[in-house]
């Protein structure tokens, strides 16, 4: 489990095809060194095991269902990417419950500075990001979302785009500085609310009819 709280971030240095899989190298300072073989990790949201640790860089194995569902695979080399250690057992939760198992990708509809005339290394900045047709149903306003492997809250929700409050930090300590308009962005939504939703009492299809009442000796 991962809370969304990014530790750091790493480049992509190679995207190479295998028989079925998908390898990556990723050049992981200050957290390659904390990994053994088998561990998990969190690469922009996407939960993967390293494997063959250099020092300051691992290698992970995409399955082709990961390839299909997150950004990873459209990934260049070069491109930076946001990590993530697995949360120990009792330690605080400081964002939110975040799997590492990413429902789809969204598209970056924009990333601006609230205030354009501010320092940026100070400004806060907006977030929007279209979000596929199938995960609408889990976006709450209020409620929280993984984007990138980032633990963020929604401040509008219009049905179709989420905006995002962005402080300094996030966007200095991130990948959010390096993305552009029409990026593919890893999308997690909130394990809660897609327990609640499937856990909703279905509609009732009942209809009140004549046929009904007579039926029924009314």
């Amino acid at each position: 489990m991962f809370t969304g709280l990014i530790e750091t971030t790493g480049k992509i240095l190679s995207a190479d095809q295998r028989a079925g899989t998908m390898r990556v190298a990723v050049e992981a300072p200050g957290i390659a060194e904390r990994l053994k073989t088998g561990d998990s990790v969190a690469v922009s949201g996407v939960c993967l095991t390293a494997l063959d640790i250099e020092p300051g860089l691992f290698h992970a194995d995409l399955a082709a269902e990961t390839a299909a569902r997150t950004s990873l695979a459209q990934l260049a080399p070069g491109t930076t990417v946001n990590l993530e250690l697995p949360t120990p057992a009792g330690a605080p939760l400081g964002g939110h419950v975040v799997q590492g198992h990413v429902d789809a990708t969204g598209t970056l509809v924009s990333i601006k500075q609230v205030d354009p005339n501010a320092d940026h290394t100070i400004a806060d900045w907006w977030l929007e990001v279209e979000i596929p047709e199938a995960l609408r149903p889990f976006m709450v306003e209020k409620g929280s979302v993984a984007i990138e492997g980032i633990s963020l809250t929604i401040a509008r929700w219009d049905g179709k785009t989420v905006s995002v409050a962005i402080l300094p930090h996030t966007y200095a300590a991130t990948n959010l500085h390096t993305l552009k308009a029409g990026s593919a962005v890893n999308l997690e939504a909130d394990v809660l609310v897609k327990l609640a939703a499937e856990r909703r009492p279905a509609a009732s299809t009942f209809e009140l009819t004549v046929d009904y009442l007579v039926a029924n000796g009314y």
